[in-house]
């Protein structure tokens, strides 16, 4: 990937508030019209279609422009070593899946025995923001991360020195995403460089899960490997008490 070239932005806000689903805080990164906070995290209301409501801040991070921790798809904390040996949902291989799995075509068979269960979206026990920030946040769906770069105005720059994407609404407000990279075995890879995004949507072939990437000159929705450890940036609905 080509080196990237930044700008400086500044953006208001931080991640956590007290406990009030209507109390905000000031700036475009929540608070006022622009978003509040829900179960102690704030979020950002960027007009969208769908009414989704984006966190401010990655599972794991305190502020808008920290990496905060790294998961593979369908786990709910962070470890140490990010690979099939180590994940989850299998046997040790990426052809031994125990969980999630629609693969049935006997010649490319990806579950354990032939399991298959043909789960297409996280369950919330699985689902990252859901066990880490309680009922009501979720992680973004495939078509969620399509809206939110079809909808905003998105360029790539820093805060604090961070890089990352910032993603600008026509009502004004505003998401800071910050390229954290991915975690791959035991390696930090492309920190700064690009951003790793899960989705809580399965891909077509069950051993990836769909995410969104982003570098300097790349911004799109893409499938990866569900043992590698990605960021997490939950979402709510708009109508949720």
């Amino acid at each position: 990937m080509a080196a990237l070239v930044a700008f400086s932005v500044v953006i208001a806000g931080g991640c956590t508030k007290s406990d009030d689903p209507n109390n905000g805080g000031g700036g475009n990164n929540g608070g006022g019209n622009g978003g509040g906070t829900y179960n102690g995290h704030e979020y950002v209301d960027l007009g969208l279609p769908s009414g989704t409501l984006w966190a401010t801040c990655n599972v794991g991070a305190t502020s808008p422009e920290e990496y905060g921790d790294y998961f593979a798809w369908g786990e709910t904390q962070p470890k140490d070593t990010y690979n099939w040996s180590t994940y989850q949902y299998c046997m040790g291989s990426d052809h031994t899946l125990t969980m999630y799995c629609t693969d049935t075509d006997p010649h490319f068979h990806f579950g354990y025995n032939g399991f298959y269960d043909d789960l297409t979206t996280l369950l919330p026990e699985d689902d990252v923001a859901t066990a880490n920030w309680g009922s009501g946040w979720r992680m973004p769906t495939r078509a969620q991360w399509e809206e939110l770069y079809v909808n905003a105005a998105y360029t790539w720059t820093t805060r604090g020195g961070v890089h990352g994407r910032l993603f600008t609404a026509s009502n004004g407000n505003s998401l800071f995403l910050p390229a954290a990279g991915y975690r791959s075995d035991v390696e930090l890879k492309f920190a700064g460089i690009g951003g790793y995004y899960w989705s809580s949507s399965l891909y077509d072939c069950p051993v990836y899960a769909m995410g969104f990437l982003f570098g300097v000159d790349v911004c799109f929705v893409l499938n990866g490997n569900r043992d590698t450890g990605r960021s997490v940036r939950p979402v709510r609905s708009a109508r949720q008490n």
